[in-house]
């Protein structure tokens, strides 16, 4: 385990002299967006194809997250035994997401209703393209709390496994934890499970090897096909959305991590390939090994990490609650639909719901989106055709919201629950 660690993240007690900038993977990666933008920008045919260098990417990263997080939760939660621990760091993660999304929410309707990014469009329902959002806003996509719930129960084991359903992988792992807690031979199959995870790090290690062409893939395919230009017209709606998730970061999660003796800029950095690669391909989960490996590697328990950061993943997107409430209120404005204090406060608590099963399906933020305002009825649904041009750009917004905001949560709860090694964490932030 050791050896891979060092390997993804540099270790400060390492002799081994420092490898030239342009090695580093974190160079590489940046280096892969850029020339992404500069083909997408220059020859945008070219660039679209190439989207199967992003996809691949993201497609081996996921197809190793299942066993990683099975893995890991297994060897936390069997090592602790105890199922009144268990709980007790699932429900302190709960309030914990809880209490911060709502946070997320209020940040969101309070910018946006201050800045008015969609004040003067004036759409109609002429203007609008309804069947552009046909897809996102069909019943069978709504999304409801007591389903969500229930999905985190699979239909058998191995489907959750080719599914790649997080939730449903985290319940499973669990479950087998405590059961091996309680087994003569378990201590020999949780080293078992220690020692798989280990292979799949491993194997995490040689693909993160694609990491630069995947983000350059993803990043060219982006502005070959949306774009520089479409910004443009919803360069306010952005700023807005930019403006609220940088507010979130440096104030109220940095409030947090400042309560709880955690330096928040040392831990962006010490993050930053993980950042690079969400900012590449518009997606949080390619980076949910890595940041596995290194909040280990920072001294936080492997039951804190493997139960807060899976489980985060689905209810703590800080990032997609802030898009959810500047887009809903942005729609409003630019239909010209009048919301009272009441009706932006049931919005509030719809969403707060809402946005839980955001990551449980493919175009989450769409579909919890359209789902909320069909639900509500008091915002035409097919406002959201404004924000199809934009969203992919918002995307590495929240994603990279949602990627800090589970780093800080993680170390928040193993500072609660005292299995995070301070000594280590200082020590490492420091090199």
């Amino acid at each position: 385990m050791q050896r891979v660690l060092k390997t993804v993240a540099a270790s400060p007690a390492t002799n081994v002299p420092a490898r030239p900038f342009y090695r580093t993977l974190h160079f590489q990666v940046l280096a892969g967006i850029l020339l992404g933008v500069l083909l997408g920008i220059v020859n945008p045919a070219a660039a679209q194809a190439m989207k199967p260098l992003g996809d691949g990417f993201i497609k081996a990263i996921r197809m190793i997250i299942a066993p990683i997080v099975f893995c890991t939760v297994v060897a936390g939660i069997g090592s602790v035994s105890d199922i009144r621990k268990v709980g007790r760091i699932g429900i302190k993660a709960l309030l914990y997401f809880e209490v911060v999304t709502t946070f997320a929410l209020l940040i969101g309707l309070a910018v946006v209703t201050v800045f008015q990014p969609g004040a003067g469009i004036n759409a109609t329902a002429a203007t609008l393209d309804a069947k552009a959002v046909q897809d996102y806003a069909s019943p069978q996509k709504a999304l409801h709390t007591v389903d969500f719930l229930l999905n985190i129960i699979p239909d058998t084991v191995v489907n959750a496994f080719a599914k790649g359903e997080i939730l449903q992988v985290l319940f499973i792992a669990i479950l087998f934890g405590l059961a091996l807690g309680r087994i003569e031979k378990g201590p020999a199959l949780i080293a078992g499970c220690d020692a798989i995870s280990q292979a799949f790090f491993g194997m995490m290690e040689i693909i993160m090897m694609a990491a630069p062409l995947g983000a350059f893939g993803a990043m060219a395919f982006t502005i070959g096909k949306f774009g520089v230009k479409t910004l443009v017209p919803l360069a306010k709606l952005m700023g807005c959305v930019c403006l609220t998730s940088t507010l979130f970061v440096f104030i109220v999660l940095w409030m947090i991590a400042r309560a709880h003796g955690i330096v928040l800029w040392k831990l962006l950095i010490y993050l930053k390939e993980e950042f690079l690669i969400v900012l590449g391909t518009s997606s949080s989960e390619p980076a949910l090994p890595g940041l596995m490996l290194k909040l280990e590697q920072l001294g936080c328990s492997k039951s804190v990490v493997g139960l807060v950061v899976p489980s985060g993943y689905s209810f703590n997107l800080d990032g997609t609650s802030i898009y959810l409430t500047i887009a809903a209120i942005f729609v409003a404005q630019a239909t010209n639909t009048h919301l009272t204090a009441g009706q932006e406060a049931i919005l509030l608590l719809v969403l707060t719901l809402t946005s839980k099963g955001a990551a449980a399906v493919t175009g989450g933020g769409f579909i919890t989106l359209a789902a909320t305002l069909s639900s509500l009825g008091t915002v035409p649904v097919a406002g959201i055709a404004l924000l199809l041009g934009v969203d992919r750009f918002m995307s590495q917004v929240r994603s990279l919201t949602n990627l800090a905001g589970n780093a800080v949560a993680t170390l928040v709860v193993a500072r609660w629950e005292k299995e995070l090694d301070r000594e280590q964490a200082a020590k490492v932030l420091r090199s």
